[in-house]
């Protein structure tokens, strides 16, 4: 298991380097994967996601999350991965190309036919914007295509935003994500200290 996990990371830096890795997996639960069919397709696609997530965190290059991922694969999960690697050109082997197979071999297209449409359709509702941006981020895994640039996930971002938000911050047509979304969080806390201060005005007219 140590072995595995220090895959992960796609790193060879020491014992030091390897043990802080392996501890910082560990602490994100990275799991193995064996390919049972009988798991279920959201927790498939939460597998993929969880696992970009912690190499992320990581700050591993693609080759280093393929190798990654490649190394949670056990069993019939992995005899799968070796089948479509002996069948592919090696200069398509990428982590792009991974998370499409393996999505449409686990996950299936229905799934992600309902995830892409869930995507269209999502907006923050009673969320906070830190909410809404972790279900925005985690059903755009499945919406590869649809959105072609970052603008344009900023555009589809700012729509499902409420709409006291969505005036303060649309006109200024970030073009990027991370930007746009601390502006959404300003301008809540500035919603939200506005409301307050109206409460405490009514409550002192109230008194007088």
């Amino acid at each position: 298991m140590l072995r595995i996990l220090e895959r992960v990371a796609g790193l060879n830096t020491g014992s030091k380097g390897r043990r802080s890795v392996t501890e910082r997996l560990r602490s994100n639960k990275a799991k193995l994967f064996r390919g049972v069919t009988e798991v279920a397709p959201n927790v498939v696609g939460y597998c993929v996601w969880s696992t970009e997530r912690i190499v992320d965190d990581l700050n591993c290059t693609l080759e280093h999350k393929l190798k990654g991922a490649v190394s949670l694969l056990s069993d019939e999960a992995y005899q799968w991965w070796l089948t479509v690697k002996e069948g592919t050109q090696p200069d398509r082997l990428s982590w792009e190309f991974f998370k499409s197979d393996f999505q449409g071999k686990y996950v299936g297209a229905c799934y992600i036919d309902a995830r892409r449409c869930e995507f269209l359709n999502v907006t923050q509702g009673d969320r906070s914007v830190a909410e809404y941006e972790a279900k925005f981020l985690r059903l755009s895994h499945y919406t590869r295509g649809m959105v072609a640039s970052e603008y344009e996930r900023c555009v589809r971002f700012e729509e499902g935003l409420w709409d006291n938000l969505r005036v303060l911050i649309a006109p200024q047509r970030e073009q990027e994500f991370s930007i746009l979304v601390e502006k959404a969080k300003i301008a809540k806390k500035v919603k939200c200290a506005e409301r307050q201060n109206r409460d405490r005005e009514m409550g002192k007219n109230k008194r007088i």
